[in-house]
């Protein structure tokens, strides 16, 4: 805020979030921790303000640029929030990439500051002397010479709100992409991306002031930040654990504190599975928020059975577009009351989205044809950090192309075909991998599916099906086999399939379907046979 009075609707700003709610509500709870540790408004707001001056007496402020490498934890949100404050552009790495992979990010990112922690000590040192212009070097936990994080905070005085003047458009933050389909991407996000999707998010869910939620995401992703942020722009509580932890996210449930989650589909199925979760109801539960990966209908219907909650299933390029469609909770309903075939179904479009589907010269496709999702709203990305080209050829005309492949029925519903880059054509035929997987998902055998296409002399590409099978099972091809063939035509049956343990995952869960090609190839070598073998007709 500035010294002007009340800013209008239309100035606000995401850092003025925490400070609107440390002067209203400055008591009620803003971020709670694992060991129930309880801070308020008030108080993260002091530390955000003490930690944005020790930052601009490092000489950091707007358009800087401050990597960030360490796992989830109070002062981590509190870092992003004094970055906003100072006008600073925060850049949030994965923590599960390789030393290489953070120097060359890094690197491309041209820091100005880096905050990490002793577990990440080979990777700091690289960065280090990759960047050796940084102006700031600091550390969540005691590590060599850098200050802590908390001794910077500590060091300053709380005596005004820090306000640098911003305008919409300024990048707020570079992420760089989980590279499930390929070399990762550094994505520009503005103020103004930031700010209206979380507020069209808030709209969507329904969230309201007195709740406590939770989100399995990491904070160095946008699910997981995003998340935390709507609760710090609408005034209610978010829990940090740190790390996804079934039986403990199911003790706060059971306590009645927390009243919704965030989780991806193996999540919640590592929840349903903890001893005793059926013996009680809850009550306080009000919704949870689904996405991210294909869900089988089984383990929806289990987990509607057992919380009785709200359902949302969120679907978006949330780094690049933010959310752009969602199934709600009377979608759900509606499904669960007869219309079954909607549970596989990612929903509408959001408020405030425009969606098309396309064809390769981004000419509409009509109802029931698979095409390239579309979309425009105020919430899509600034561009790829210092590459135009792919900027160019994800936005066009103001449409953002994720190259996720769907279909819409009738009443607008719409359905994933894959990604287009994954699809599949077989003797001419184009194959969507994610209709197969659904179909796998639904085999008692069957917890993990990742359907690919395997280079063949005869048919171009034949359909290759990874899975995890259930802690039990065996694999047997002919029964998978049998499955298919009684729900797809011919020529989409996987003509293999391959058990793997521990398939390769981004950070969230999501399968990488890119890896998991690679590793099919090595396994994988076609051997010469007839066109009937090869998958059989239709």
């Amino acid at each position: 805020m500035n010294d002007h009075g009340p800013a209008k609707l239309s100035s606000l700003r995401p850092a003025d979030w925490i400070t609107l709610h440390a002067r209203y509500t400055p008591g009620e709870r803003c971020l709670v921790t694992g060991a129930g540790m309880t801070y308020t408004f008030g108080e993260i707001n002091s530390r955000v303000n003490r930690l944005a001056r020790a930052l601009r007496a490092h000489g950091i402020g707007r358009h800087d640029r401050i990597g960030i490498l360490a796992t989830d934890s109070v002062d981590y949100m509190v870092l992003l929030m004094a970055s906003m404050k100072v006008g600073s552009t925060y850049v949030p790495f994965n923590y599960r990439l390789a030393p290489g992979e953070i120097v060359t990010f890094a690197t491309a990112a041209q820091l100005d500051g880096f905050v990490t922690m002793a577990r990440y000590a080979e990777a700091a040192a690289a960065v280090d002397e990759a960047c050796p212009g940084m102006r700031l070097r600091a550390s969540f936990d005691p590590f060599g010479d850098r200050p802590l994080v908390a001794d910077l905070i500590e060091g300053q005085p709380d005596d005004s709100d820090v306000d640098v003047p911003t305008r919409p458009e300024d990048v707020i933050s570079i992420m760089f992409t989980s590279g499930t389909t390929g070399r990762p991407k550094g994505v520009m996000q503005s103020m103004r991306m930031l700010g209206v999707s979380t507020n069209v998010s808030l709209l969507d869910f329904g969230f309201r002031r007195g709740e406590l939620r939770y989100t399995a995401s990491p904070m160095f992703h946008a699910a997981g930040m995003g998340s935390i942020y709507y609760g710090i722009a609408r005034g209610f509580g978010s829990l940090i654990l740190d790390q996804f932890d079934p039986p403990t996210l199911l003790e706060w449930i059971r306590s009645g504190e927390l009243t919704g989650a965030l989780l991806m589909p193996t999540m919640l199925k590592a929840l349903l599975d903890v001893p005793g979760i059926r013996d009680q109801e809850y009550p306080r539960l009000r919704s949870i928020v689904y996405g991210g990966a294909p869900i089988g209908i089984d383990l929806l219907r289990a987990a509607i059975d057992v919380f009785k909650c709200d359902f949302f299933n969120s679907f978006g390029a949330g780094t690049e577009a933010a959310g752009q469609t969602m199934f709600y909770p009377e979608d759900h309903l509606r499904a669960l009351a007869g219309e079954e075939h909607l549970l596989g179904s990612i929903g509408r479009p959001m408020y405030g989205v425009d969606l098309r589907l396309c064809d390769d010269d981004l000419n509409d496709v009509p109802r029931g044809a698979v095409g390239e999702i579309h979309t425009r709203s105020e919430t899509v990305m600034s561009g790829y950090l210092d590459d135009p080209e792919r900027t160019a050829q994800a936005v066009v005309d103001g449409w953002f192309r994720a190259g996720d492949l769907a279909w819409m029925d009738d009443d607008g519903f719409l359905f994933l075909a894959g990604r287009k880059q994954d699809m599949i054509i077989r003797g001419g035929e184009n194959v969507y991998p994610v209709e197969i997987e659904a179909v796998l998902l639904g085999h008692p055998a069957v917890s993990a599916v990742a359907v690919v296409g395997q280079p063949d002399d005869y048919w171009g590409e034949v359909v290759v099906a990874a899975i995890e099978l259930v802690a039990g099972h065996r694999l047997d091809e002919q029964a998978l086999s049998r499955h298919c063939r009684e729900r797809l035509a011919g020529y989409k049956v996987p003509v293999r399939f391959l058990a793997m343990e521990d398939m390769p995952r981004n950070v969230n869960g999501k399968l990488q379907k890119f890896a998991v090609t690679e590793l099919v190839a090595e396994r994988y070598r076609p051997a010469d046979r007839a066109p009937e073998q090869a998958g059989g007709g239709r």
